[in-house]
């Protein structure tokens, strides 16, 4: 059992220590190097546009309705509602013949 142990033991130590160094060669470092914008955060006029998408543009027209606007069809049942029939749905639901207490 104690020879299991320190195998074990010795065996982490091996993999820790070629997970640290490499053979042959000093470890691979790597940095993170974000990406740098500094024509987006500079200074502009609030007129001028600068289309991001490229070659694609965005048109729009006058008369032009915003969705918010647009008359919804749907019709919404109020939440009272649907508490009272689902309490006059209780009331009338099938009840337990037998009770058991301990």
């Amino acid at each position: 059992m104690k020879t299991t142990i320190v195998l074990f033991c010795l065996l982490g130590a091996v993999a820790a220590f070629g997970q640290s160094y490499s053979v042959g060669s000093a470890p691979i470092q790597s940095t993170y190097n974000p990406p740098d914008h500094p024509t987006r955060a500079a200074f502009q006029p609030m007129l001028t546009e600068q289309n991001l998408l490229g070659v694609s543009g965005f048109t729009s027209a006058h008369g032009e309705m915003p969705l918010w606007e647009a008359p919804v069809d749907s019709h919404e049942v109020p939440l009272a509602d649907i508490a009272r029939a689902l309490k006059k749905e209780h009331a009338t639901a099938k009840k337990a013949r037998l009770v058991l207490e301990k």
